[in-house]
């Protein structure tokens, strides 16, 4: 992890607001440049040619997962996207990257019961990478609910691919670092803009793995200011 101030959920969504209100940034911008930063990531993980399956939740993480499959598919990898939300109930920008996935004609499996779950993973079984897109900072100490609770506990029973988490692994607390039960346990998770304040602390380091920062484009002032409390 590298030296970036530490932020709150709440600092995380003033940046966010700040962005679109006053330097005129969209939220698909925002969410583009989240996933190409992801993606970058990915493809040192993947060999060309490679499964990667992408986890992908109802808000904007997921959103982040569609586009980083968009741009897994344009270089070349085979993309499985397993959604715990049915992508035509998907609204904003995560619905618009989800429509642009599927006129692509990557698959898209919207997954809502135990053993479709179950029979999912045998699908997973080649990935080199699995894309953890489901739960963001928006979560808080809590219940998990399927069909994520599902997908991150078959998600966690894989020992062969590696598993990146976008901004947060799904189920942990970004403030207090608190793990949920069942929480992904990450090899590499790319936090977006900054490290999270929960990163610190003890108990979240055996679901972080290794901490990259990815750039969505942010001015680097406004990300100061904030995490100066200013």
């Amino acid at each position: 992890m590298n030296n970036a101030v530490a932020l709150t959920r709440e600092q995380v969504r003033r940046i966010d607001r700040l962005a679109i209100e006053s330097y005129g940034m969209t939220g698909l911008v925002l969410m583009e440049n989240a996933g190409r930063a992801v993606t970058d990531v990915v493809l040192d993980a993947a060999p060309e040619h490679s499964l990667v399956v992408i986890l992908c939740g109802g808000g904007n993480n997921g959103g982040d997962g569609y586009v980083v499959a968009r741009h897994l598919g344009n270089a070349g990898r085979k993309v499985l996207i397993d959604a715990a939300k049915d992508p035509s109930e998907l609204t904003g920008d995560a619905a618009a990257n989800a429509q642009i996935v599927a006129r692509m004609g990557i698959d898209v499996r919207a997954l809502s019961t135990r053993s479709q779950v179950n029979a999912a993973q045998r699908d997973w079984l080649g990935a080199a990478v699995i894309v953890d897109a489901l739960l963001g900072t928006g979560f808080s100490n809590g219940q998990v609910r399927s069909p994520t609770a599902w997908l991150i506990d078959r998600c966690n029973h894989l020992n062969h691919s590696t598993v990146v988490a976008i901004d947060v692994p799904s189920g942990l607390d970004c403030d207090t670092g608190e793990p949920a039960a069942p929480t992904i346990q990450a090899d590499v998770t790319v936090t977006l803009v900054a490290p999270k304040a929960g990163f610190e602390k003890p108990v979240a380091h055996d679901y972080l793995g290794r901490v990259v920062v990815g750039d969505i484009g942010v001015p680097r002032t406004l990300i100061d200011q904030v995490g100066a409390g200013r």
